[in-house]
């Protein structure tokens, strides 16, 4: 009997142990960061598909570029440098990044981008 009731609890830690990662920030800076640039990130490849190496190329791009973002504290908005900075780098990293793409990638690329910023408050 104690048998399968070890078994069980070591199954449900296993379990719960490979979770944990799953819901961490990955990369990104800080708390919340990640949730909005992998938010961003998924609404401008929507609709691309992108080889392992395309991927490779992408996610090492992201990496560089997550460590220029400037500081902010969650559930404050971010003042106008910040913004200003935050804009910047990343215009930088999707330029870099749309060069990884294929021309008809670029297509769809540049739609979501335009579908982004026809959402974006003021449609800048």
């Amino acid at each position: 009997m104690k048998l399968p009731i070890a078994l069980v609890c070591s199954v449900v830690l296993a379990v719960a142990a490979s979770a944990a990662p799953a819901q961490s920030p990955s990369s990104g800076g800080g708390p919340g960061r990640s949730g909005f640039g992998e938010r961003r990130m998924q609404a401008l490849l929507k609709g691309i598909t992108l080889t392992t190496a395309q991927q490779a190329k992408i996610d090492s791009i992201r990496a560089r570029y997550s460590t220029q973002l400037p500081a902010f504290t969650p559930g404050t908005p971010p003042d106008s440098t910040t913004r200003a900075t935050m804009r910047e780098v990343f215009r930088r990293q999707d330029d870099e990044i749309r060069g990884v793409l294929t021309a008809d990638q670029q297509k769809t690329w540049d739609q979501n981008v335009a579908e982004m910023r026809a959402r974006r408050p003021g449609g800048q």
